[in-house]
């Protein structure tokens, strides 16, 4: 996407206000963000120019208790950019949730700035850590983390800390092969414990919750 072009959103919410509320914050925002679709029901996401939007504003509870976590891995499968958006400062919801793919995930107590700051970032690919979300990666402290070396853990920071591989291996004074290397034996060694992490954004979940790095590092 060209830098001149106007970042486009789609908001999947069940409550009229929280659809306009957050129409209307995008909207305002500067530069403004342009709302492609909104709608109460997942399916707006994949229609017509909600289809086409960079980024998915998801409401996880959708006309229920039950959080909507399969629309929410179709969504990460088929390359979509996902802010949650919900109600709940659930914290084993929110690390779900980042596991799953989604970007970020935020309560809807935390207004207008971290929306649009969490909108901006998905849109670039990027995470964002809202307040609630750096309380739930804080908290979390599993038992089953991989043991990584001193120099894949090395690389992993190197890696959350700049834009290419290809500078990480300039960095080390190591190949791109060598590095693309280590960082396949850290996504096994994580799936091997049943904590796949096929994306960098689930990566740094990671090594946050397991205390490698904090989020002053990023």
């Amino acid at each position: 996407m060209a830098d001149e072009e106007q970042l486009s959103a789609v908001i999947v919410d069940d409550h009229p206000a929280v659809l306009a509320g957050v129409t209307h914050w995008l909207s305002s925002g500067t530069p403004p963000i342009r709302v492609a679709a909104a709608g109460s029901d997942v399916r707006v996401a994949w229609l017509d120019e909600g289809a086409q939007a960079d980024v998915v504003i998801l409401d996880l509870h959708l006309g229920g208790p039950t959080p909507a976590m399969g629309d929410l891995r179709r969504l990460v499968q088929a390359g979509r950019r996902v802010v949650v958006y919900s109600m709940r400062a659930d914290d084993v919801i929110a690390l779900q949730c980042l596991e799953l793919g989604a970007l970020s995930y935020l309560t809807k107590a935390e207004g207008t700035e971290h929306l649009l700051n969490a909108t901006r970032a998905a849109a670039a690919g990027q995470a964002y850590t809202a307040p609630s979300l750096a309380g739930a990666l804080a908290a979390d402290r599993s038992a089953q983390r991989p043991v990584l070396s001193a120099r894949e853990t090395e690389v992993l920071i190197q890696w959350f800390q700049s834009q290419s591989k290809e500078f990480v291996a300039q960095r080390l004074g190591i190949s791109l092969s060598t590095v693309n290397s280590h960082l396949e034996h850290i996504r096994i060694k994580y799936a091997m414990r049943g904590r796949a992490a096929p994306t960098k954004a689930m990566l740094v979940a990671r090594a946050i919750q397991d205390g490698l790095i904090q989020l002053d590092d990023l």
